[in-house]
Protein backbone atom coordinates (compact mmCIF):
# COMPACT_ATOMS: atom_id res chain seq x y z
CA UNK A 1 0.00 0.00 0.00
CA UNK A 2 1.19 3.43 -0.83
CA UNK A 3 2.24 6.17 1.78
CA UNK A 4 -0.92 8.19 0.21
CA UNK A 5 -3.53 5.41 1.06
CA UNK A 6 -5.10 4.67 4.41
CA UNK A 7 -7.54 2.55 5.54
CA UNK A 8 -10.34 4.09 7.39
CA UNK A 9 -9.01 2.11 10.92
CA UNK A 10 -5.53 3.08 10.09
CA UNK A 11 -6.49 7.12 10.10
CA UNK A 12 -8.77 6.33 13.12
CA UNK A 13 -5.94 4.45 15.13
CA UNK A 14 -3.39 7.77 13.85
CA UNK A 15 -5.77 10.42 15.23
CA UNK A 16 -7.35 8.56 18.12
CA UNK A 17 -10.52 9.22 16.75
CA UNK A 18 -13.42 6.51 17.16
CA UNK A 19 -14.99 4.99 13.57
CA UNK A 20 -18.13 3.19 12.44
CA UNK A 21 -18.54 1.45 9.28
CA UNK A 22 -16.22 -0.87 7.43
CA UNK A 23 -12.54 -0.04 8.41
CA UNK A 24 -10.65 -1.77 5.81
CA UNK A 25 -12.04 0.74 2.97
CA UNK A 26 -9.24 2.51 1.53
CA UNK A 27 -9.05 6.17 1.08
CA UNK A 28 -6.50 7.78 -1.01
CA UNK A 29 -7.79 11.10 -0.64
CA UNK A 30 -9.90 14.38 0.45
CA UNK A 31 -12.90 16.00 -1.28
CA UNK A 32 -16.18 17.54 -0.63
CA UNK A 33 -19.37 16.33 1.05
CA UNK A 34 -21.02 16.81 -2.81
CA UNK A 35 -18.37 15.60 -4.77
CA UNK A 36 -16.19 13.23 -2.49
CA UNK A 37 -15.71 9.42 -4.56
CA UNK A 38 -16.01 6.14 -2.10
CA UNK A 39 -12.27 6.36 -1.94
CA UNK A 40 -12.05 9.65 -0.44
CA UNK A 41 -12.37 11.65 2.82
CA UNK A 42 -14.92 14.14 3.66
CA UNK A 43 -15.92 16.46 6.84
CA UNK A 44 -18.97 18.16 8.22
CA UNK A 45 -18.74 21.11 10.80
CA UNK A 46 -21.33 23.33 9.68
CA UNK A 47 -25.39 21.85 9.83
CA UNK A 48 -26.36 24.23 7.01
CA UNK A 49 -24.36 21.02 4.52
CA UNK A 50 -27.00 18.37 6.50
CA UNK A 51 -28.30 17.41 3.15
CA UNK A 52 -25.25 16.75 1.26
CA UNK A 53 -24.23 14.23 3.84
CA UNK A 54 -27.20 12.30 3.42
CA UNK A 55 -26.23 11.91 -0.29
CA UNK A 56 -22.79 12.30 0.24
CA UNK A 57 -20.39 9.36 -2.22
CA UNK A 58 -17.36 9.88 0.43
CA UNK A 59 -16.29 6.44 1.30
CA UNK A 60 -15.96 8.18 5.00
CA UNK A 61 -17.38 11.46 6.75
CA UNK A 62 -15.83 12.99 9.66
CA UNK A 63 -18.25 14.51 12.10
CA UNK A 64 -19.87 15.04 15.56
CA UNK A 65 -21.36 12.50 17.72
CA UNK A 66 -24.93 14.28 16.63
CA UNK A 67 -24.54 13.67 13.14
CA UNK A 68 -24.11 10.18 13.18
CA UNK A 69 -27.30 8.79 12.36
CA UNK A 70 -27.58 10.62 9.48
CA UNK A 71 -24.65 9.70 7.71
CA UNK A 72 -24.84 6.74 5.38
CA UNK A 73 -21.44 5.88 4.95
CA UNK A 74 -18.86 4.86 7.61
CA UNK A 75 -17.50 7.51 9.75
CA UNK A 76 -14.87 9.02 12.19
CA UNK A 77 -16.61 11.04 15.46
CA UNK A 78 -14.56 14.53 16.60
CA UNK A 79 -15.50 17.18 18.42
CA UNK A 80 -14.39 19.18 16.07
CA UNK A 81 -14.71 17.96 12.81
CA UNK A 82 -13.17 20.75 10.93
CA UNK A 83 -9.79 20.47 13.07
CA UNK A 84 -9.77 17.22 12.50
CA UNK A 85 -9.91 17.24 8.91
CA UNK A 86 -7.06 19.34 8.87
CA UNK A 87 -4.79 17.52 10.76
CA UNK A 88 -6.27 14.19 8.38
CA UNK A 89 -5.80 16.14 5.07
CA UNK A 90 -2.47 16.73 5.47
CA UNK A 91 -1.65 13.08 4.97
CA UNK A 92 -2.62 13.24 1.18
CA UNK A 93 -0.53 16.82 0.59
CA UNK A 94 2.22 16.00 -2.29
CA UNK A 95 4.61 18.58 -2.03
CA UNK A 96 7.36 18.74 -4.48
CA UNK A 97 10.54 17.03 -3.82
CA UNK A 98 13.27 19.58 -3.06
CA UNK A 99 16.98 18.01 -3.15
CA UNK A 100 19.77 18.96 -0.55
CA UNK A 101 22.09 21.36 -1.72
CA UNK A 102 22.94 24.40 -3.95
CA UNK A 103 21.65 24.43 -7.87
CA UNK A 104 24.00 25.51 -10.18
CA UNK A 105 22.42 28.53 -11.18
CA UNK A 106 22.16 29.79 -7.33
CA UNK A 107 24.55 32.45 -6.04
CA UNK A 108 25.99 32.15 -2.46
CA UNK A 109 28.25 34.42 -1.13
CA UNK A 110 31.38 32.76 0.48
CA UNK A 111 30.81 34.16 3.78
CA UNK A 112 27.32 32.83 4.05
CA UNK A 113 26.03 29.05 5.75
CA UNK A 114 23.90 26.83 4.21
CA UNK A 115 23.35 23.24 5.79
CA UNK A 116 24.64 20.50 3.78
CA UNK A 117 20.66 19.19 4.22
CA UNK A 118 19.31 22.44 3.14
CA UNK A 119 18.07 22.87 -0.40
CA UNK A 120 18.56 26.24 -2.60
CA UNK A 121 16.86 25.97 -5.43
CA UNK A 122 17.16 27.35 -9.04
CA UNK A 123 18.17 31.47 -9.56
CA UNK A 124 18.81 32.08 -5.55
CA UNK A 125 20.85 34.59 -3.87
CA UNK A 126 22.09 33.67 -0.48
CA UNK A 127 24.31 37.16 0.60
CA UNK A 128 27.34 37.36 2.81
CA UNK A 129 26.18 36.31 6.58
CA UNK A 130 23.06 34.58 5.82
CA UNK A 131 22.18 31.30 7.56
CA UNK A 132 20.43 28.62 6.19
CA UNK A 133 19.80 26.28 8.66
CA UNK A 134 18.99 22.29 8.49
CA UNK A 135 16.12 21.25 5.85
CA UNK A 136 15.36 24.59 4.82
CA UNK A 137 13.94 24.74 1.49
CA UNK A 138 14.74 28.39 -1.08
CA UNK A 139 12.26 27.85 -4.00
CA UNK A 140 13.18 29.67 -7.06
CA UNK A 141 14.45 33.35 -7.37
CA UNK A 142 14.64 33.96 -3.34
CA UNK A 143 16.87 36.27 -1.66
CA UNK A 144 18.56 36.15 1.46
CA UNK A 145 20.39 39.49 2.50
CA UNK A 146 22.54 39.64 4.61
CA UNK A 147 22.94 38.47 7.69
CA UNK A 148 19.13 37.13 7.42
CA UNK A 149 18.34 33.79 8.96
CA UNK A 150 16.30 30.86 7.72
CA UNK A 151 15.52 28.39 10.20
CA UNK A 152 15.30 24.77 10.15
CA UNK A 153 12.97 23.40 8.19
CA UNK A 154 10.94 26.59 6.76
CA UNK A 155 10.38 27.06 3.51
CA UNK A 156 10.40 30.08 1.10
CA UNK A 157 8.18 29.06 -1.65
CA UNK A 158 9.00 31.16 -4.89
CA UNK A 159 10.31 34.51 -5.25
CA UNK A 160 10.58 35.70 -1.62
CA UNK A 161 12.82 38.53 -0.69
CA UNK A 162 14.59 38.80 2.87
CA UNK A 163 16.01 42.00 2.83
CA UNK A 164 18.04 42.33 6.06
CA UNK A 165 18.73 41.56 9.74
CA UNK A 166 15.91 39.17 9.09
CA UNK A 167 15.53 35.88 11.31
CA UNK A 168 13.21 33.40 10.46
CA UNK A 169 12.42 30.59 13.35
CA UNK A 170 11.59 26.90 12.44
CA UNK A 171 9.40 25.40 10.29
CA UNK A 172 8.08 28.79 9.02
CA UNK A 173 6.44 29.16 6.04
CA UNK A 174 6.96 32.06 3.87
CA UNK A 175 4.91 32.31 0.15
CA UNK A 176 5.77 33.58 -3.28
CA UNK A 177 6.07 37.47 -3.84
CA UNK A 178 6.41 38.12 0.46
CA UNK A 179 9.03 41.04 1.15
CA UNK A 180 10.54 40.77 4.81
CA UNK A 181 12.95 43.32 6.16
CA UNK A 182 12.24 46.16 3.89
CA UNK A 183 12.21 49.61 4.90
CA UNK A 184 9.69 51.17 7.26
CA UNK A 185 8.53 54.26 6.23
CA UNK A 186 10.03 56.75 8.80
CA UNK A 187 9.98 60.09 7.60
CA UNK A 188 10.51 63.40 9.02
CA UNK A 189 9.33 66.54 7.58
CA UNK A 190 11.95 69.72 7.54
CA UNK A 191 10.30 72.79 6.37
CA UNK A 192 9.59 71.85 2.90
CA UNK A 193 11.01 68.65 2.36
CA UNK A 194 10.96 64.67 3.74
CA UNK A 195 14.46 63.38 5.43
CA UNK A 196 14.38 59.69 5.63
CA UNK A 197 14.61 57.78 9.08
CA UNK A 198 17.30 54.63 8.90
CA UNK A 199 16.02 51.83 9.93
CA UNK A 200 18.39 50.07 12.03
CA UNK A 201 16.28 47.17 13.44
CA UNK A 202 15.13 44.11 11.89
CA UNK A 203 12.27 41.27 11.81
CA UNK A 204 12.32 38.28 14.33
CA UNK A 205 9.75 35.82 13.22
CA UNK A 206 8.96 33.21 15.72
CA UNK A 207 8.60 29.54 15.24
CA UNK A 208 5.37 27.79 12.99
CA UNK A 209 4.35 30.95 11.32
CA UNK A 210 2.75 31.18 7.89
CA UNK A 211 3.46 34.48 5.64
CA UNK A 212 0.89 34.91 3.03
CA UNK A 213 1.59 35.79 -0.78
CA UNK A 214 2.98 39.28 -1.36
CA UNK A 215 2.22 40.07 2.34
CA UNK A 216 5.07 42.87 3.42
CA UNK A 217 6.48 42.97 7.15
CA UNK A 218 8.73 46.45 7.63
CA UNK A 219 12.10 46.02 9.72
CA UNK A 220 12.36 47.73 12.62
CA UNK A 221 13.51 51.44 13.06
CA UNK A 222 14.98 50.93 16.11
CA UNK A 223 14.03 47.65 17.77
CA UNK A 224 13.16 44.89 16.02
CA UNK A 225 9.45 44.04 14.36
CA UNK A 226 8.13 40.84 16.02
CA UNK A 227 5.60 37.98 15.35
CA UNK A 228 5.76 35.20 17.89
CA UNK A 229 5.05 31.83 17.53
CA UNK A 230 2.38 30.83 15.25
CA UNK A 231 1.23 33.65 13.61
CA UNK A 232 -0.76 33.19 10.41
CA UNK A 233 -0.76 36.18 7.75
CA UNK A 234 -3.34 35.46 4.40
CA UNK A 235 -1.86 37.39 1.64
CA UNK A 236 -1.54 41.03 0.62
CA UNK A 237 -0.88 42.18 3.88
CA UNK A 238 1.33 45.12 5.13
CA UNK A 239 2.94 44.91 8.52
CA UNK A 240 4.90 48.02 9.40
CA UNK A 241 7.60 48.53 11.14
CA UNK A 242 8.41 48.03 14.92
CA UNK A 243 4.74 45.90 14.96
CA UNK A 244 4.47 43.60 17.76
CA UNK A 245 1.85 40.53 17.38
CA UNK A 246 1.32 37.96 19.73
CA UNK A 247 1.64 34.35 19.54
CA UNK A 248 -1.07 32.35 17.52
CA UNK A 249 -2.78 35.58 16.05
CA UNK A 250 -4.11 35.65 12.41
CA UNK A 251 -5.27 37.89 10.03
CA UNK A 252 -7.11 37.55 6.72
CA UNK A 253 -6.01 39.35 3.39
CA UNK A 254 -5.37 43.01 2.74
CA UNK A 255 -5.39 44.17 6.42
CA UNK A 256 -2.95 46.54 7.96
CA UNK A 257 -0.99 47.26 10.75
CA UNK A 258 0.32 50.45 11.34
CA UNK A 259 4.07 51.32 12.62
CA UNK A 260 4.62 50.46 16.35
CA UNK A 261 1.44 48.52 17.07
CA UNK A 262 0.72 45.60 20.02
CA UNK A 263 -1.31 43.14 18.94
CA UNK A 264 -2.02 40.47 21.56
CA UNK A 265 -2.01 36.70 21.57
CA UNK A 266 -4.48 34.68 20.11
CA UNK A 267 -6.13 37.92 18.07
CA UNK A 268 -7.87 37.45 14.73
CA UNK A 269 -8.43 40.41 12.37
CA UNK A 270 -10.41 40.13 9.26
CA UNK A 271 -9.57 41.16 5.69
CA UNK A 272 -9.22 44.36 4.70
CA UNK A 273 -9.48 45.61 8.56
CA UNK A 274 -6.74 48.45 9.29
CA UNK A 275 -4.87 48.99 12.92
CA UNK A 276 -3.43 52.64 13.78
CA UNK A 277 -0.15 53.31 14.94
CA UNK A 278 0.67 52.78 18.36
CA UNK A 279 -2.44 51.08 19.22
CA UNK A 280 -2.67 48.08 21.50
CA UNK A 281 -5.05 44.83 21.59
CA UNK A 282 -5.92 42.74 24.31
CA UNK A 283 -5.04 38.88 24.40
CA UNK A 284 -7.94 37.27 22.76
CA UNK A 285 -8.95 40.55 20.54
CA UNK A 286 -11.26 39.85 17.19
CA UNK A 287 -11.51 42.63 14.57
CA UNK A 288 -14.38 41.78 12.19
CA UNK A 289 -13.78 42.43 8.08
CA UNK A 290 -13.32 45.95 7.06
CA UNK A 291 -12.84 47.19 10.89
CA UNK A 292 -10.38 50.08 11.82
CA UNK A 293 -9.41 50.25 15.22
CA UNK A 294 -8.78 54.03 15.98
CA UNK A 295 -8.36 53.85 19.78
CA UNK A 296 -6.53 50.67 21.90
CA UNK A 297 -9.01 47.71 23.50
CA UNK A 298 -7.86 46.94 26.93
CA UNK A 299 -10.56 43.53 27.30
CA UNK A 300 -11.43 40.93 24.94
CA UNK A 301 -14.33 40.43 22.22
CA UNK A 302 -15.46 41.15 19.00
CA UNK A 303 -15.51 44.57 17.86
CA UNK A 304 -16.71 46.13 14.82
CA UNK A 305 -16.82 49.16 12.58
CA UNK A 306 -18.20 50.71 9.27
CA UNK A 307 -21.45 51.12 8.13
CA UNK A 308 -23.32 47.78 7.27
CA UNK A 309 -24.16 47.87 2.61
CA UNK A 310 -27.41 49.28 1.90
CA UNK A 311 -29.27 50.09 -1.59
CA UNK A 312 -27.14 53.16 -2.73
CA UNK A 313 -30.04 55.18 -2.30
CA UNK A 314 -30.61 54.91 1.24
CA UNK A 315 -26.97 55.05 1.88
CA UNK A 316 -26.92 58.35 -0.11
CA UNK A 317 -29.20 60.01 1.43
CA UNK A 318 -27.92 58.85 5.36
CA UNK A 319 -24.71 60.56 4.41
CA UNK A 320 -26.17 63.17 3.53
CA UNK A 321 -28.12 63.24 7.12
CA UNK A 322 -24.46 62.31 8.86
CA UNK A 323 -23.34 66.01 7.65
CA UNK A 324 -26.55 66.92 10.44
CA UNK A 325 -25.76 64.78 13.08
CA UNK A 326 -24.39 67.33 15.58
CA UNK A 327 -26.90 69.73 14.82
CA UNK A 328 -29.20 67.15 15.82
CA UNK A 329 -28.02 66.07 18.64
CA UNK A 330 -28.05 69.56 19.49
CA UNK A 331 -31.70 70.00 18.82
CA UNK A 332 -32.34 66.85 20.41
CA UNK A 333 -30.81 67.90 24.12
CA UNK A 334 -32.43 71.30 23.93
CA UNK A 335 -35.93 69.23 23.65
CA UNK A 336 -35.29 67.07 26.67
CA UNK A 337 -34.23 70.18 28.72
CA UNK A 338 -37.41 71.80 28.19
CA UNK A 339 -39.09 68.41 28.52
CA UNK A 340 -37.54 68.65 31.99
CA UNK A 341 -38.08 71.86 33.19
CA UNK A 342 -41.80 71.56 32.01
Amino acid sequence: MSATQFTIAEIAERFELPFHGDGTRVIDGVGTLAGASPSQLSFLSNSKYGAQLAATGAGVVVLREENLADCPTAALVARDPYVAYAKIAALFEQLPASPAGIHASAVVDPDARVAPTASVGPCCVVESGAVIEDGAILGPHCIVGAGCVVGAQSRLVARVTLVTRVTLGKRVIVHPGAVIGSDGFGLAFDRDHWIKLPQLGGVRIGDDCEIGANTTIDRGALEDTVLEEDVRLDNQIQIAHNVHIGAHSAMAGCAAVAGSAKIGRYCMIGGNAGVLGHLELADRVTITAKSLVTHSIREPGEYSSGVPLQENRLWRRNAARFKHLDEYARRLSALEKDSNND
